[in-house]
């Protein structure tokens, strides 16, 4: 049966992926955030899974890039464009009523940059268009109760930016928002590959390591991943084996930046909420929060335990679908809308 009202959406709009939540529904859609252009005429040619599929394989007069850097808006029309296709396939062609649309933030996001989100968000078809920060949204859709007079810290990992804040009373204690994470892991793959073993490697196989052999800390056992790439003194194809302890060394830096961040958060605490955070720990959602023993590496850093949240990938997209259901309430407390 085609459904016609379907009236409010929650979009995770990630530097990584996309993630939309239909009320009643769950999350309809999860794709990757990139858009192929062809060039000079600037027409978009595939949004999602099938613009991906073509990063790093297009000739020149086509270009795949990501709209979003750094978890904000980089280039405003493709953006545009690729909310147009992500709203449009989330409601349907027969849908009568224009959405109103829920959009996640990064924590340090300027009054312009959300602006410009809800702005796109309007464009791309939406009747009205909120933003709500990440890890309000995180912590929300990882069950956490932010209303309680009591100290949660979370720590949400994406593929632009790593956000962690403080939340009590249903508002941000404190918080910062850097922009280290999982993107800039991959980067820190190909370029230690390409610098020990004359290697270039495409930024997916540099996803690929991590996903498959990566770790925050040495292994006693090591994983092994056989990779191809281009050789930099030949130029021609060539495979090599790495292992989990080569790509531990190569994230080192990147990932020192974000337990940086993290415990500046902690300094900033209030004690009484600092006691709460010791206690109940901190909770990590996102992707990047699934690399092999980050909350080991966080915990024995700061001293405080961590855990990962379950479903740490979706908990923003069903923060948004929370804060649907309740939308009157969350205009009146947590969301600017712009």
């Amino acid at each position: 049966m085609v459904n016609l009202f379907i009236k409010k959406l929650g979009i995770d709009l990630g530097t990584a992926n996309t993630l939309v939540f239909v009320l009643n529904k769950g999350i309809v859609l999860n794709e990757p955030s990139v858009v192929a252009v062809s060039m000079p005429e600037n027409r978009v040619l595939a949004v999602g899974n099938e613009a991906k599929v073509m990063i790093g394989r297009t000739p020149d007069s086509i270009v795949a890039h990501r709209p979003m850097k750094d978890g904000v808006i980089a280039d405003y029309r493709v953006t545009e464009a690729m909310l147009r296709y992500f709203i449009g396939k989330a409601v349907g062609p027969w849908n009568l009523i224009k959405p109103e649309v829920l959009v996640s933030v990064p924590a340090g996001v300027t009054s312009t940059e959300k602006r410009s989100v809800v702005e796109a968000a309007i464009k791309a078809g939406a009747k009205a268009a909120y933003v709500v920060k990440e890890p309000i949204l995180a912590a929300i859709g990882a069950g956490i109760p932010i209303y309680e007079p009591q100290g949660h810290m979370i720590v949400d990992i994406g593929g632009g930016t790593t956000d962690a804040a403080v939340i009590s009373l249903g508002g941000i204690v404190s918080s910062i928002s850097v922009k280290v994470a999982g993107n800039k892991l991959d980067q820190s793959i190909s370029d230690h590959i390409k610098k020990q073993f004359n290697l270039a490697i495409g930024d997916r196989t540099a996803e690929e390591i991590k996903i498959n052999i990566g770790s925050a800390i040495p292994l006693e056992e090591e994983l092994a991943m056989s990779i191809k790439g281009r050789d930099f003194l030949t130029g021609l194809p060539r495979s090599l084996e790495v292992k989990t302890n080569e790509i531990v060394k190569a994230m080192e830096g990147e990932l020192r930046s974000i337990v940086k961040a993290i415990k500046q958060v902690l300094h900033q605490t209030p004690p009484e909420l600092a006691s709460d955070i010791i206690e109940k720990g901190v909770v990590m959602t996102g992707g990047g929060s699934l690399l092999r023993n980050l909350n080991v590496l966080i915990s024995r850093s700061t001293g405080v335990p961590v855990v990962v949240a379950k479903d740490a990938l979706y908990c923003v997209a069903k923060g948004t679908g929370i804060a649907l259901e309740h939308l009157e309430e969350y205009k009146r407390s947590i969301i600017a809308k712009k």
